[in-house]
């Protein structure tokens, strides 16, 4: 399993053909990078495309 490293990070729609798990930790991934670089503007919105992204996903998963 290979995870991308947070910087411009994949497309929102790159993100949503990962799994589950892998979306996990790219969202780990992409907190750690904006505690190290919080002013990067980039990595704050590739990181919350993330957490919306997982949002969307586990929300579809408790729903059917």
């Amino acid at each position: 399993m290979s995870i991308e490293t947070p910087t411009a990070g994949p497309t929102p729609t790159a993100m949503t053909t990962k799994s589950t798990d892998e979306l996990r930790h790219s969202m780990v991934e992409f907190l750690m990078a904006v505690i190290g670089a919080p002013d990067d503007e980039e990595i704050a919105r590739n990181a919350d495309d993330v957490v919306r992204i997982l949002d969307a996903r586990l929300t579809g998963e408790q729903r059917g």
